[in-house]
């Protein structure tokens, strides 16, 4: 019903820079929270930045400072500016949203993930 359809990864060398964009499509009626997890080997997914529809945003400690994210509502699109990028920062990156869908539930979706390699 909902796909989320990320792009913008690649490889970088530290202290470079990437955006990443993550547009959902389908059947929305409306979007809450939009966000950004990553997962790096042997670790836990976790938060690194989320925005909500009236932009108010929340950012992980390790990317504070560093990462931008943004949303064009319109659009159903989220993006993660990341500068000064550390070996640290490599992973997975995998956009998630909170959506009303057209005559159906709430619901939590993902996308397939972005692969960010940070080259030191």
């Amino acid at each position: 019903q909902v796909q989320l359809v990320e792009s913008g990864g690649g490889l970088v060398q530290a202290g470079g820079s990437l955006r990443l964009s993550c547009a959902a499509s389908g059947s929305i009626f409306s979007i809450n929270t939009m966000g950004w997890y990553r997962q790096a080997p042997g670790k836990q997914r976790e938060l690194v930045a989320d925005i909500t529809s009236t932009a108010i945003t929340n950012y992980a400690a390790s990317v504070k400072g560093r990462f931008t994210i943004s949303r064009d509502n319109a659009k159903n699109t989220v993006y993660l500016q990341m500068n000064s990028l550390k070996p640290e920062d490599a992973a997975v990156y995998y956009c998630n949203a909170d959506v009303w869908v057209v005559d159906g539930p709430r619901d939590d979706y993902w996308g397939q993930g972005t692969q960010v390699t940070v080259s030191s």
